[in-house]
């Protein structure tokens, strides 16, 4: 009797190894390995052409992969994912459906609710696995830290050496893979020359080089743009399209930590590691609330900040005349890749002096994140926002930032050229140089005043989140903080290591992945 075809849907999960649909797929029946490009995926407020290439790129890799194993390279279509399956299984006939769990955008979700519909009305089994620590359904968050350490400590998911490739007659071939699936009036917005290649090969080579001498000053490193490329992790990509798994980079750093013996090392492998954790914590909480993509975790924000559309304009060009957000916005833009500190200043810049709602700024960085990882990034702008109750709210003051962190002005002058001119004495507030002296350093393009002044609008922004505070504040803070809490805080003794977690989980999640 002929064995059932299987069919194995890739996601956000472009790798081989470590594959645990792939792997129960190989040893149940010949194999169709299947991506589908979806244009209306690509055509969403929070995609992006830098995105898509870094995932054609890992497309490449994993067909390749393909091919030496099953001798069937990667089955890519372009469609709307009902069409594509209701076509192979018209074709095909029947077949068992494999993939990941998916933690994507509210698009996402609601696409793989019409997907289960259309499988259980079809008889058509989906078979799906985790692909993070994170779980579905997830009913307490009591015992979760013991689940993700579980998750991570089993062995990685083997595929069968060889198994039988299907290639399916509604695939493109390769050289007609789409260059950009999305509207093409969005191509020139997105150009990102400063982003990183995709694919396993290039994550694998990012985490060796990360655990053979970068990591060695992770810790410490974090906060200026500069240090953090080197010594970051730089996986935060890899891991947002499975180029490589989660499982695998902690099993790494865990078999890194036992040959090291530098208190340095062992210091910033543990550091990256509880990152990690963190990592998954917050995409748990969108797995349980997927709204938080547009809607305020606490009601009590909703609908409580004032659109400003010429100052989202001037926030999201780098032109808000505050020299270390506007440069931090200038390299993400040429990268797709910023530290955790200066992502947290340009949402906290945004949401209180500019008092903008978060929904757009979070939509506009989600763009030019090449690491976009919705799970990780909704929640966390939502915590830098404010919006979530549970996390106390920080305003960044984008000067005392630069001056702590770019003190000699290099990272300002690289990224801001019109200030490059500028002794370093005026360089992080050039507003205040008179007018008549500013003109003897201004370059052909003169550089903005501030939006806002600074002060004044914090502390207008501080007396409208305490007006918000009233007595069903704290009671509703409670309910979410039972839902979305990481009960680390409950693991240490002591007031102060509980505020000290806080903070830690706030200033260096995305430092620890980025």
């Amino acid at each position: 009797m002929k064995p059932p075809l299987q069919v194995v849907w890739f996601k956000r999960d472009l790798r081989c190894e470590d594959h645990a649909a792939l792997a129960a797929a190989s040893r149940l029946g010949p194999v169709l390995a299947l991506y589908i490009v979806e244009p209306d995926y690509w055509a969403l407020p929070d995609t992006s052409l830098r995105q898509w290439q870094f995932v054609r790129d890992s497309l490449l890799d994993v067909d390749h992969a393909l091919r030496e194993r099953s001798g069937v390279g990667l089955q890519v279509v372009v469609g709307e994912v009902l069409a594509v399956l209701t076509a192979i299984r018209r074709d095909c006939g029947s077949f068992t459906l494999h993939s990941h769990e998916e933690i994507g955008n509210f698009w996402t979700y609601q696409r793989d609710q019409c997907v289960a519909g259309w499988c259980r009305a079809q008889g058509i089994s989906w078979q799906q696995y985790a692909q993070f620590g994170v779980r579905r359904p997830n009913c307490s968050r009591d015992d979760w830290a013991d689940f993700w350490q579980a998750f991570v400590s089993a062995p990685c998911a083997q595929a069968l050496p060889r198994w039988q490739g299907v290639a399916w007659a509604g695939a493109l071939t390769r050289h007609t893979w789409p260059q950009w699936p999305g509207p093409l009036a969005s191509l020139g917005n997105c150009a990102c020359p400063g982003r990183q290649a995709g694919g396993r090969k290039q994550g694998l080579a990012v985490l060796g080089s990360f655990l053979a001498e970068r990591g060695r000053w992770y810790r410490g490193s974090l906060s200026v743009t500069s240090q953090a490329a080197q010594h970051g992790s730089r996986l935060s990509s890899y891991l947002a399209y499975g180029c490589i798994s989660l499982r695998e980079v902690v099993q790494a750093v865990r078999a890194a930590q036992g040959q090291v013996t530098e208190p340095r090392w062992q210091a910033s492998l543990a550091a990256f590691e509880s990152r990690l954790w963190w990592h998954c914590h917050f995409i748990q909480k969108l797995e349980d609330e997927p709204e938080q993509e547009w809607r305020e975790l606490h009601p009590a924000w909703r609908e409580q900040r004032e659109a400003n559309p010429q100052w989202f304009a001037a926030w999201a060009a780098g032109r808000t005349g505050w020299p270390l957000v506007d440069a931090s916005m200038r390299y993400l833009q040429r990268h797709g890749w910023l530290n955790f500190r200066m992502r947290a200043m340009l949402v906290s810049v945004a949401s209180y002096p500019l008092w903008l709602p978060w929904q757009a700024p979070a939509a506009h960085l989600a763009r030019l994140f090449v690491d976009y990882e919705p799970g990780i990034h909704y929640p966390q702008v939502q915590m830098q926002a404010g919006t979530t109750g549970i996390n106390v709210p920080r305003q960044y003051n984008p000067t005392l930032q630069a001056q702590r962190l770019d003190p000699h002005g290099q990272f300002i002058r690289r990224w801001v050229p019109e200030l490059s001119r500028y002794p370093s004495g005026w360089l992080h507030e050039p507003w205040r140089m008179p007018a008549q002296q500013r003109l003897r350093y201004q370059t052909e393009q003169a550089y903005p005043e501030p939006l806002v002044d600074l002060s004044q609008a914090q502390r207008l922004a501080r007396e409208r989140m305490q007006a918000l505070r009233d007595a069903g504040f704290k009671q509703e803070a409670r309910r979410i903080g039972e839902r979305h809490g990481s009960r680390r805080r409950a693991e240490r003794a002591g007031r102060a290591a509980q505020r000290a977690e806080v903070a830690s989980a706030q200033l260096s999640l995305f430092a620890g992945t980025d």
